[in-house]
């Protein structure tokens, strides 16, 4: 079937839309591949809904190569399954909700463990039914705060997600590295440029986590890599090279000195340098005063007790990243202390704020891995004007918890042992993660192993996001014409365009586009007659399909012009093009 441009459905825009902030958004609007429905909300047209299509084909033939199971479940779910593991309530905002007509809650379904886990239950009860591994490709439903850059961040999307259910945790392991072999290959045929990154499980539960990561300046998620090759890793889930503990023998007493107008870390360290104390920023204590809210804290009525007050360490030469202190704290959740609750405690001296009184009065201290004990610090002394020289952790105070919190440093010592790390950003493309019996202990699904014995089963749970996998490509593979897509997932392979206004130039345009439908390659023919060659040509390296013959002078020599989208431009025998088309697709 060859398709013209003269009927497809397109308009393509010489400017970028106003509210595109990114290029793959602003291209695969101005190229007609998508259009805004609502804020986050996108209509897929022909041209990206061809290329929408073609990533869900690479990722279902590998997934089935792997042995997965495709089935599809509803996007419009009941609210029970979600409360017997409370999501429902754990989702909060994210969540759209709804009721029918009777007045049941429902929900649009943003993730899908709950219904694989209850399929499982219902179906199947021996250890001989098992491992499987069921997958789903699905439109899912986020009600995001913030959503951005077109289809990277929507409160639609098409996701795969799969789930494996094994008896044991060996069988998960299997079950594991088989997904993220799979997830290679997958990431691989598509063309982008990823790393697989440790992460942190978030409101998934379970153990074992890791993400992939796309390389874009643009990405969300900031991620580190060693400088040795040996380590990759998502921020919040880098845990900080500790120091060794020291001893506590010995070392001179904590001595509060007056320290006027030194509020800040900057300050500090230049008055002790005036005052002939060697220290950098490094040396000092950076007290944040939160209130963490923890579910898991009740009172004697069995009711969440509520945010409480806490204290945060971290070096004075790091900020705090509150996206590693939030999956430290998970399922807590944190705020920063506001100036009511300064003002309800007469211990909390705003701007000299420090661990003893913390201790003293009976709020929980949380430090960074580096405060251990033994090292000593410059930190407010509780009063107004006044810090601590040479409180020793250990000794002068206590730590109750360690947490990761302070900001990742380039070149900060890498967790592997080897090398230092460097900073990147990054898109997440898919997140595995071992999931364990959270879901299946919550459902209570119960499978008799082979002594006859009820067994609870092991889970796995692996997501890729097929719609924003399109807009990575897009954000990896452009130049400052337009898009520039891979073979495998275009939306055709090949684009003709008759640049002569010769009516034999035409004619032979449709008989080499026929040619090519004969030979099997995906084919769009610009045969747009009131069209001038310049616009023909912005058109072809708009659209970005990987090559581009062109019909023009030359034509009357019998040559054509073969383009190779971001690449070199060939003059071919007009005789000798399909033959070289088909070498260059492969």
């Amino acid at each position: 079937m060859i398709t013209r441009l003269s009927e497809l459905f397109l308009r393509t825009l010489r400017e970028d839309p106003a509210d595109a902030e990114v290029p793959s958004h602003k291209l695969l609007l101005r190229a007609g591949y998508i259009r805004r429905a609502a804020p986050g909300v996108y209509s897929w047209l022909p041209l990206g809904l061809r290329t929408l299509r073609k990533i869900e084909g690479v990722v279902r033939e590998e997934m089935d190569r792997m042995g997965g199971q495709e089935l599809l479940f509803p996007a419009l779910l009941p609210r029970e399954p979600y409360e017997l593991t409370n999501r429902w309530s754990e989702y909060g905002d994210d969540l759209f909700r709804l009721k029918d007509r009777k007045g049941a809650d429902m929900l649009l379904g943003p993730t899908h463990e709950e219904m694989f886990t209850a399929a499982v239950k219902d179906l199947y009860s021996s250890y001989k039914d098992l491992p499987v591994t069921l997958y789903q490709i699905q439109t899912k439903y986020r009600d995001e705060a913030r959503p951005r850059a077109g289809i990277l961040r929507g409160r639609e999307f098409v996701m795969k997600d799969s789930y494996s259910f094994d008896m044991t945790d060996e069988g998960l392991n299997d079950s594991y590295a088989k997904h993220r072999a799979t997830y290679q290959r997958i990431f691989d045929r598509v063309g982008i440029s990823y790393e697989i990154c440790k992460a942190t499980s978030g409101a998934m539960g379970g153990s074992a986590s890791e993400e992939f990561l796309a390389y874009s300046e643009n990405g969300e998620d900031t991620f580190v890599v060693s400088t040795a090759g040996d380590y990759a890793a998502n921020v919040e889930a880098v845990v900080t090279v500790a120091p060794a503990e020291r001893p506590i023998e010995g070392l001179p007493e904590a001595e509060d000195r007056e320290t006027p107008n030194a509020e800040t870390i900057e300050a500090l360290v230049a008055w002790a340098k005036a005052n002939g104390i060697e220290a950098e920023a490094k040396d000092t204590l950076k007290c944040m005063v939160v209130k963490i809210n923890d579910p898991r804290v009740l009172n004697d009525e069995g009711e969440p007790v509520g945010p409480q007050l806490a204290v945060v360490l971290i070096p004075g030469d790091r900020e705090l990243d509150e996206k590693r202190l939030e999956a430290s704290l998970e399922p807590a959740t944190f705020e920063l202390a506001g100036e009511d609750d300064f003002a309800a405690h007469d211990f909390l001296v705003k701007g000299y704020v420090g661990p003893r009184a913390m201790s003293a009065n009976g709020v929980p201290v949380y430090a960074d891995p580096r405060v251990v004990k033994g090292s000593s610090w410059i930190a407010g002394a509780d009063k107004h004007e006044y810090h601590a020289i040479g409180l020793v952790a250990g000794r002068d105070f206590e730590v109750d918890h360690v947490v990761e919190a302070a900001q990742i440093h380039e070149g900060d010592p890498s967790p592997s042992g080897n090398g230092t790390v460097k900073l990147a950003r990054g898109i997440e493309l898919g997140h595995i993660f071992q999931l364990g019996r959270k879901y299946t202990d919550a459902m209570d699904v119960q499978i008799l192993d082979e002594n006859g014995k009820r067994t609870t089963p092991t889970m796995g749970s692996y997501g890729i996001g097929i719609s924003r996998m399109m807009a990575v490509v897009a954000e990896q593979r452009h130049d400052d014409k337009g898009l520039v897509w891979p073979v495998e997932i275009a939306p055709f392979q090949v684009h003709v365009a008759v640049a002569n206004k010769d009516s034999a130039a035409m004619e032979a345009g449709l008989a080499l586009v026929e040619e090519l439908d004969a030979a099997g390659m995906e084919v769009v023919f610009d045969d747009r007659p009131k069209v001038s060659p310049g616009v023909k040509f912005k058109d072809a390296e708009l659209l970005g399909m990987p090559f581009a013959v062109i019909l023009g002078r030359a034509f009357a020599e019998g040559k054509v012009e073969l383009r190779i989208r971001g690449g070199e431009t060939l003059e071919v025998a007009a005789g000798d093009v399909v033959e070289k088309l088909r070498e260059l697709i492969g």
